[in-house]
């Protein structure tokens, strides 16, 4: 790794199924980052899965692990951070990302994300009824975080390597 940083950290932001966590992997190994996914150090750490938190515990519980689990990873550096497409609706996980790092907003519609999701039984706000209307709701009431990256890539048609070359292309890298 460089003795300088270009960016301490880069957060990678975005709906179920953008791509975050590929992205991610492919982009740390191109520049000399590690990955980092906060839900899984997370898990890790409760001894637990994310959706056992959610039906025991409740969505503010998990928000509230969330939080301290990314204040706790954005204290290091040379780190490529795939978030929780929730992680957005907190003020207190922005300032978290803005001074730790640049965000990266993967944007895709929510017909291409539902496809890359619909077959998953890991995401607990999606275990409902009509899950793409749930989906469509969520993404729609996050969009305009999600708008407040510094960055925004739209993944709806390029492969995981060709958002990460994006990426890095706009970085200078």
């Amino acid at each position: 790794m460089t003795e300088k940083l270009k960016y301490k950290n880069i957060f990678l932001i975005g709906f179920m199924g953008a791509g975050k966590t590929t992205v991610g992997q492919v982009l740390a190994e191109k520049i000399g980052y590690r990955c980092v996914d906060p839900d899984q150090v997370l898990e890790e750490k409760a001894g637990s899965t994310i959706s056992t938190i959610f039906s025991e515990y409740g969505e503010d519980y998990f928000r509230d692990l969330e939080s301290k689990t990314l204040e706790s990873i954005s204290a290091g550096s040379g780190q490529v951070i795939a978030t929780g497409g929730g992680v957005v609706i907190k003020d207190r996980n922005w300032d978290t990302m803005k001074e730790a790092g640049l965000t990266v907003y993967l944007k895709a519609p929510i017909e291409v994300l539902y496809e890359r999701i619909k077959d998953s039984t890991h995401r607990p706000l999606l275990q409902v009824e009509n899950p793409l209307e749930r989906a469509r709701e969520l993404l729609e009431n996050r969009e305009h975080l999600y708008q407040k990256a510094d960055l925004i890539i739209d993944s709806e048609k390029l492969s995981v390597t060709e958002v990460a070359d994006e990426l890095l292309k706009i970085l200078n890298y």
